[in-house]
């Protein structure tokens, strides 16, 4: 498969002239249908906007390239389009005038990834995007490619036509196979001959969270600049098609230095004492002769794997404050904590659904009154056991390093128990807050304890890692939770009697209305993160005021987007042609629970949109608490509706809050001449 195979000229637009982002968007999604590559156009619609709140896909020199992996797709596929006078796509030099749209089925293997990675390989040549930019029509758009991809990727253009020629699937791969040993044959020669002289100087390993574009890109980038300085570079790309060109032990030990250029985590230990950089991925593209020269110049600092000093190299990080540094470590536990919350919830859900369907009073036995639904609430509660111990134990990992995964893990569970040091009546268990104690407090205890580690003789560093750190980890989480647990526990306690005195006096709605509102305030940020953390953590009370809480907390998420929806549905005046054409796609996203698809619209009008949004959002939260409704799973949107207590009650708070904001929207925004 080549990439000319993945892309057709139906799906290529000369000469595009998009008012914005959103509107490129939507002409290059526009593309991909027409060419028949999608099963469900707004949903593939929705996963490039989920991408791009994630980081822009501009990756500057004038490319944009979005793209999604979702089985919204029919097949793997390209859509592109030229626009000569550029779009703002949030690249950092400029405008971009050449962009290309990925679309990649979850089920579809991994042969299109390597295409797609010779696109983004040969995208780094300007004469190459020149010629693109100067076609005229889509088939000699197609043509260039075509050539290019034949010049660069000679040896296997060469046998997919032979074997063309042949005409049978047996001689397409034998001789495609025969091609692929020849290119091994070389490469292998090729390090030999680097080892044998001084040996690959820099190594590099570049990752992205999709693993698809700025992966391959920034590959790229740093192999062509390492050329075009005479200096042996290799790259391990981190691939939505797994590791490839992979490291090996000599290589590191040889190296000079090391250029970790990635936005997700990847294997670190293995550069333990070398010199290192880290930056993100699109630093790899846009500035790679920059980051040769840190390692060339003796800049980079080194990499001690045993101190989880990932900060100490990583150039986009140091700088930053305390609170971005916490809340980032924050984020870390969520998101594995996350799996354990919605699943265990989900099943809690179905046992209460089961036994309500089957009229099982509503007492102390409600939701195991049928064999069925225990099943459910008992499998449910062991998702829900490991919710704290898994958050602790990734905060701490994120903080200290591998070093610390085992202490916050046994920092949480200890944290579930409430152990003390034995005195009576002492074991109250501390819960979520204990958990985030058990994170934070390990992480940076594993810290203390590297750091004083770091005098002890060479001869005792091979038993640093299986039993100075987890024994001397394992007794400091143990005295900290012991000693401050209670206190924590005695919090959680309290905190739980509020909510329920705050429910049975009425001041729960207003409760309910903060939290909602704080969802909406920045759609995705700080906000509504720690709104959504919070909701979460609640649910581990299991009472009915916390059930409430995450109730008002996922309402006031969907809000935004609906309003969004209903105003340029019922009142088009107010809003651009893009942004009426790209409204229906709201609807989806705000039932879906994705608040994020109401970010363009707020970016664009923030003084008007966002207080709408926020009051629209309030009003939903304080609703549902006056209903009294309640959700134990903490995501879904409107496909857990079944299993939301008041499910009727609760769709007429999220209308009536989608409504309100829809108004507000209209009273602030003024009405467009065009």
């Amino acid at each position: 498969m080549r990439i000319v195979d993945l892309l057709q000229a139906e799906a290529i637009a000369i000469g595009g002239h998009p008012a914005d982002k959103a509107a490129a968007i939507a002409q290059l999604v526009d593309l991909h249908d027409t060419a028949g590559n999608l099963n469900d156009k707004e949903a593939y619609k929705a996963a490039i906007i989920a991408r791009e709140q994630q980081s822009t896909t501009a990756v500057g020199e004038g490319i944009a390239i979005p793209h999604a992996k979702t089985n919204a797709t029919k097949r793997p596929a390209l859509a592109a389009m030229t626009a000569p006078e550029g779009v703002d796509y949030g690249a950092f030099d400029g405008p971009s005038t050449l962009l290309f749209m990925i679309a990649a089925p979850d089920d579809g293997g991994d042969t299109h990834l390597e295409v797609l990675s010779r696109l983004m390989t040969i995208l780094m040549d300007i004469e190459f995007r020149q010629k693109l930019m100067e076609a005229t029509t889509p088939e000699e758009f197609l043509q260039i490619i075509d050539a290019k991809e034949r010049e660069r990727f000679a040896d296997e253009v060469e046998a997919e036509a032979a074997a063309d020629m042949e005409g049978s699937v047996e001689g397409t791969e034998l001789l495609i196979d025969e091609v692929k040993a020849e290119h091994a044959e070389k490469k292998a020669e090729k390090e030999a001959a680097a080892a044998a002289g001084e040996g690959y100087r820099i190594l590099a390993v570049t990752a992205c969270p999709t693993g698809i574009a700025h992966t391959y890109m920034a590959a790229e980038a740093l192999t062509k600049a390492g050329e075009a300085r005479g200096i042996p570079l290799k790259v391990e790309t981190n691939g939505s098609g797994g590791t490839k060109n992979r490291l090996t032990k000599a290589e590191i030990a040889a190296a000079d230095g090391i250029i970790v250029a990635a936005d997700k985590e990847v294997e670190m230990a293995r550069f333990d004492g070398k010199p290192i950089v880290i930056v993100k991925a699109a630093d790899g593209i846009n500035r790679p002769d920059e980051l040769i020269d840190k390692i060339v110049n003796g800049e980079a600092g080194v990499y001690h794997a045993e101190k989880g000093a990932r900060e100490a190299a990583a150039e986009d990080i140091a700088g930053e404050s305390a609170g971005r540094k916490i809340y980032k470590h924050l984020m870390e536990g969520v998101s594995h904590m996350l799996p354990f919350v919605v699943s265990g919830g989900l099943f809690i859900a179905l046992a209460f659904l089961i036994d309500g369907i089957a009229g099982v009073p509503q007492d102390g036995n409600f939701g195991t009154g049928t064999p069925v639904s225990a099943w459910f609430k008992t499998i449910g509660g062991f998702a829900f056991s490991f919710m704290v111990p898994i958050l602790a134990a990734y905060i701490a990992q994120s903080i200290a390093d591998r070093p610390g995964l085992v202490v916050g893990f046994v920092g949480g569970f200890m944290a579930t128990l409430g152990s003390t040091f034995g005195l009576p009546g002492g074991d109250i268990p501390s819960g979520f807050l204990g958990g985030l104690l058990a994170g934070f407090a390990g992480g940076y205890a594993m810290l203390g304890i590297e750091k004083l580690c770091e005098k002890m003789p060479d001869s005792l560093a091979g038993i640093k890692q299986i039993l100075i750190y987890p024994l001397a980890g394992l007794g400091a989480i143990a005295v900290i939770m012991c000693a401050v647990g209670p206190f924590m526990g005695m919090i959680n306690t309290g905190m739980s009697n509020a909510l329920t005195w705050l429910s049975d006096n009425n001041f729960g709605i207003l409760l309910g209305m903060i939290l909602a509102g704080m969802m909406a305030i920045d759609m995705g940020g700080p906000f509504n993160k720690a709104a959504y953390v919070f909701g979460t953590g609640m649910l581990a009370l299991g009472t009915d005021a916390s059930f409430q809480i995450m109730a008002s907390v996922m309402i006031g998420g969907m809000v935004p987007p609906i309003a969004i929806a209903l105003s340029t549905t019922f009142f088009k005046n107010r809003w651009t042609a893009d942004e009426r054409k790209n409204g229906p796609v709201n609807y989806i996203m705000g039932l879906s629970f994705i608040t994020e698809g109401a970010i363009p619209y707020a970016a664009s009008d923030p003084l008007r949109v966002i207080p709408s949004c926020v009051v629209g959002s309030a009003v939903a939260g304080g609703l549902s608490w006056l209903f009294g409704c309640t959700l134990m799973a903490p995501h879904g949107g409107i496909f857990v509706v079944p299993v939301i207590g008041g499910a009727l009650m609760y769709l007429v708070a999220l209308a009536a809050g989608s409504v309100v904001g829809m108004l507000m929207l209209a009273l602030l925004k003024k009405k467009r001449e065009d």
